[in-house]
């Protein structure tokens, strides 16, 4: 879905305002039941570390990049590290592993598919279940991608992923705003913050945000290119948290964006969207770009001139994320 308006901006119509006042109450519902599963579910310890990516807002925040770079250190640090995921948006409920060759999105979902392709990814609506069957596959260590909000499975660490630029929004709890618990409530349950930067020289007021009095590291990190955009007119399109981020990112860079196109976070592409954006590009005489999680939804048949802008996460500091990870690593030993 793409996020109401009055989420991250005042309402500025009068529809929006009714909506932004009345869905306080389902808000509060919504708040209750989170903070009540939370509370009463007790979670369970697997013979592995865990260290769980997740965030406090709906959509995108860099979860997904952040896993990816976080697998890739434990591989340095030479553990068998393997994802896990609930698989949004898959029709897979598992624990069933991914398999960049066979699986498609629809049946494990595209954060999934991502991962896959560097690491061992398993899926599982069930986490501790998922979490077993990874273990039974040499696991010594497991990284969630999502689930802060998910209090089945004992974390060794917790990281929440928070997007600088859009902070909490309009600070409400879902639908009433885009946060997923109450804020505080899900801070004191980090071990980390990890602020993602829309670029590195990007200075967020940690006061405005409400994390200047924050007890546990923050730490900063940015999304960087690993080539140039392609030379020429482009057609920028993209379905995920925020697609703008992605516009601006590829403007900054040097691309020639003379059209952009939104859709919703987890958008399927049709054989109708695929034949309207080259329409549009032809029509521009462009080529039409996206972003790697974008591709893994489109057909392979279909992905002939749609070029990928890839990106990494970068870390300010590399040597601290490395800190929190042994750290995790020694107390799972500890509680084994």
């Amino acid at each position: 879905m793409k996020p109401p308006q009055f989420w991250y901006h005042p309402p500025a119509t009068v529809i929006d305002k009714m909506m932004s006042q009345l869905t306080i109450p389902m808000a509060a519902l919504y708040e209750a039941s989170v903070a009540r599963r939370l509370k009463k579910t007790k979670p369970v310890r697997v013979d592995a570390a865990v260290i769980c990516v997740g965030n406090l807002t709906m959509g995108g925040t860099g979860k997904t990049p952040v896993t990816m770079a976080l697998l890739q250190t434990l591989k340095d640090m030479g553990m068998n590290a393997k994802a896990l995921s609930r698989g949004y948006g898959g029709s897979e409920k598992g624990p069933v592993r991914v398999d960049v060759s066979n699986h498609t999105a629809s049946d494990v979902g595209d954060e999934p598919l991502l991962l896959a392709r560097s690491s061992p990814v398993w899926v599982s609506t069930d986490r501790v279940d998922g979490a077993r069957a990874a273990i039974r596959n040499s696991a010594q260590a497991i990284v969630m991608d999502d689930g802060h909000q998910n209090p089945h499975l004992e974390k060794d660490l917790s990281l929440v992923v928070i997007d600088a630029e859009a902070g909490w929004g309009n600070g409400r709890v879902f639908p009433a705003g885009p946060l997923r618990e109450n804020m505080k409530a899900g801070l004191e349950r980090a071990d980390a913050v990890i602020l993602m930067l829309p670029d590195e020289n990007y200075d967020p007021d940690l006061q405005t945000m409400g994390l200047d009095r924050l007890e546990i590291p923050i730490l900063k990190a940015w999304l960087e290119p690993l080539e140039a955009p392609p030379a020429g007119s482009l057609v920028a399109f993209a379905g995920i948290g925020r697609p703008k981020k992605f516009f601006n990112a590829l403007t900054q860079a040097g691309a020639s964006l003379v059209e952009t196109k939104s859709f919703s976070d987890h958008h399927t592409y049709s054989a109708g969207d695929l034949r309207a954006l080259h329409a549009t590009a032809d029509a521009r005489n462009a080529a039409l770009i996206t972003t790697e999680k974008d591709l893994v939804r489109i057909p392979v048949a279909q992905r002939e001139r749609i070029s990928v802008w890839p990106v990494r996460v970068q870390f300010s500091e590399p040597a601290r994320i490395r800190a929190l990870l042994e750290s995790a690593l020694d107390l799972a030993a500890e509680q084994r």
